[in-house]
């Protein structure tokens, strides 16, 4: 691979693209990263053995920019690669909630730019990484997205309307099922189990669940369905899930989500 990408932002989720792509293969000759503190970037030089440079000259040298910074210094990054980026470097963001327009209007005309939304589970090489094009991002641009990400996890693409929704589910659904193993650990501590044994009981349960959901193909409903006899204890605890609205309070909790995505996406944070 002689294609030179570079990553604009080396926090936790530039790190793990960076360690990702090296995994997959990639030559660390041809990355490039960027890092406010020295320190940062001789850490990664020596974890790595990639280079590490200026925005500014990762804009001049590298074919793939990608732009993993916080959204509130997305601003600020693109002036500083401007004068440099040409139309013929592929722009790929994965800051939340900035829309492809906002990156489009301050670069050369008709450069390509991408948006992804990664989650956090990218840091274990789970993650799922929903993927739009932009205005002048053609179908080679995405399929180069999706090789650069896939060493991460997943990817999936939508289009950019879609991308608060996705948001909602999959930028934030980890913190969802982090919630409820939190609330079912308490449970088990209520019910008479110390923490340690009810929390290994739990995040195993959620392992295997999960692991069966991918892998059989079968509907969650069919899989509830298969743990949950006649006047047993499964069917009991449904209930009073039911009872309680849980399942409206999860569509009600994603739609919560999704309307914060179109704030910030619109600029109103």
């Amino acid at each position: 691979m002689t294609h030179t990408v570079a990553v604009l932002g080396t926090g936790k989720i530039g790190e793990a693209l960076l360690s990702g792509m090296i995994r997959a293969g990639w030559n660390p000759a041809s990355l490039l990263v960027t890092a406010r503190r020295p320190e940062r970037a001789e850490e990664l030089h020596t974890r790595y053995g990639v280079e590490s440079v200026s925005n500014a000259d990762a804009a001049k040298r590298a074919d793939t920019l990608i732009l993993a910074v916080k959204p509130q210094d997305m601003g600020r990054l693109l002036d500083e690669l401007t004068p440099y980026v040409t139309a013929d470097r592929l722009v790929i963001s994965a800051a939340a909630g900035i829309p492809t327009a906002f990156i489009e209007e301050r670069l050369a005309p008709n450069t390509p730019v991408v948006r992804v939304m990664p989650n956090t589970p990218v840091l274990v090489d789970e993650g799922m990484s929903v993927i739009s094009a932009g205005s002048h991002a053609t179908p080679t641009h995405l399929a180069h997205t999706e090789e650069i990400f896939g060493g991460v996890g997943k990817t999936l693409r939508v289009p950019e309307s879609q991308q608060d929704a996705a948001t909602a589910l999959s930028g934030s659904g980890p913190a969802y099922f982090y919630y409820l193993v939190e609330a079912m650990t308490d449970a088990g501590i209520l019910l008479g189990l110390p923490r340690a044994q009810a929390h290994d009981l739990i995040v195993q349960a959620a392992i295997g669940a999960a692991v069966m959901l991918r892998d059989s193909g079968e509907h969650p409903v069919k899989l509830r369905e298969a743990v949950t006899s006649p006047a047993g204890t499964t069917i009991s605890a449904i209930r009073e899930l039911e009872n309680h609205g849980v399942r409206a309070a999860l569509i009600a909790a994603l739609e919560a989500a999704r309307d914060r995505s179109r704030e910030l996406a619109s600029g109103n944070g």
